[in-house]
């Protein structure tokens, strides 16, 4: 997370613990993959845990390039795909079914640029004003047009969603990269990862109000 090694450890744990519950809670396939989502942002948090102790400790600096690169996968390739992919699995309507994979084909596409250039180009990190900052050297600098069809993917998807409480997701995205963009621009990879783990305490509860929803469906015909 973006203020210590001491708070992306806790906070991976935490999200560790949110996330095996909801597996733990989970009935269906979509609800299994939606579930998934706390445990792999558990993992990101660690590894900018041991980025935090890679920099700031000589001890650990040989898994600064390692730590670095494990988290900037998940921050830029993992999400792009497992977000709208999740959303998919959940939607019943065929139109929406059809703009969810537009959306699904994007966050791909997305995902593969954003990895070739992790892959080809200079990523650095550094510690900076107790944040993190991520510097990557990638092509098309412009943060708009790189970021679009990420947003797209990410935080438009939800949105497309049937389901009140998944939409709920997307304002949480949304919101939250608005405002860690105002406040923290300098800082938005790592920081947003920060309110991006709000939606693993969120997703518990949508999994738990899904499956109560369904056992009054059942009960009540």
């Amino acid at each position: 997370m973006c203020f210590s090694a001491t708070v992306s450890f806790t906070a991976g744990a935490g999200l560790a613990l949110v996330g095996s519950i909801a597996l733990m809670k989970a009935k269906t396939t979509s609800q299994y993959v939606l579930a998934g989502i706390p445990i792999l942002f558990a993992l990101q948090q660690l590894t900018e845990g041991l980025l935090w102790l890679a920099l700031s400790h000589a001890a650990y600096a040989r898994w600064a390039d390692l730590a670095m690169y494990l988290f900037l996968a998940f921050a830029q390739t993992v999400w792009p795909i497992l977000v709208p992919l999740s959303m998919l699995l959940f939607e019943k309507d065929p139109l929406r079914k059809k703009i969810l994979f537009a959306l699904l084909g994007t966050g791909i596409l997305a995902a593969l640029y954003l990895g070739y250039s992790l892959l080809n180009f200079n990523a650095t990190a550094r510690i900076e004003e107790h944040h993190i900052k991520y510097s990557l050297q990638f092509p098309f600098q412009s943060r708009l047009l790189r970021g679009i069809p990420y947003m797209l993917a990410t935080a438009i998807s939800p949105f497309v969603s049937s389901h009140k409480l998944l939409r709920l997701l997307g304002w949480v995205l949304v919101i939250s990269y608005v405002l860690t963009a105002i406040i923290y621009t300098n800082y938005l990879t790592s920081v947003w990862c920060f309110f991006g783990s709000i939606l693993s305490m969120l997703i518990l509860f949508i999994i738990i109000k899904l499956n109560s929803q369904q056992a009054f469906r059942t009960t009540a015909h």
